[in-house]
């Protein structure tokens, strides 16, 4: 399946703290091999981000540990 097809098909969430903000949130996806698709809802005619799993991790384990708060 090509990356476009994919995407149009994809099970797209988001967080479950995402209303308490306004409706301002990214939603995330599962892709093949291992990548994770990143999709701003406030810019939906934007292309989604497409980054490796490694990367979503370390992300995702980097917010956890607060690395990026303010």
């Amino acid at each position: 399946m090509d990356l476009t097809a994919e995407l149009n098909t994809a099970a797209w969430r988001k967080a479950s703290r995402s209303g308490t903000n306004g409706g301002d949130c990214i939603e995330v996806a599962p892709l093949s091999q291992g990548r994770v698709a990143i999709h701003d809802t406030e810019a939906p005619d934007q292309a989604p981000y497409v980054v490796r799993g490694e990367v979503w991790a370390a992300f995702v384990d980097g917010a956890k540990k607060g690395e990026f708060d303010f």
